[in-house]
C-alpha cells in the first residue's frame, strides 16, 4: 500500500518520495489510518521496520490540518 492511499497529506507524500519512501510497511499500513481516525493502538514490530513513522506521520498531519497559531492553551 502506498502512502497517498493510507491518506497522507500532500506536504507529507512530497517529502516521503523525497526521501525514497513510496510504499507503507506492515505496521504503517494498519497503524497510520486507526491513529488518523483518533484511535489508540499498541503496535509491536520489529526494529527498522517503520514504527517511528508509523506514529509521527498521522501525528504531523493531524498537526498540520489544525495549524495552531500557539504552542499551547
Amino acid at each position: 500500500m502506498t502512502f497517498e492511499e493510507i491518506g497522507l497529506n500532500e506536504q507529507l507524500l512530497e517529502g516521503l518520495s523525497c526521501m525514497g519512501f513510496e510504499q507503507a510497511t506492515p505496521i504503517q499500513e494498519q497503524a497510520i489510518p486507526e491513529i488518523l481516525k483518533g484511535r489508540d493502538i499498541i503496535g509491536c514490530a520489529q526494529t527498522g521496520t517503520g514504527k517511528t513513522a508509523a506514529f509521527i506521520l498521522p501525528t504531523l498531519q493531524k498537526i498540520y490540518e489544525k495549524q495552531y497559531k500557539h504552542t499551547s492553551t
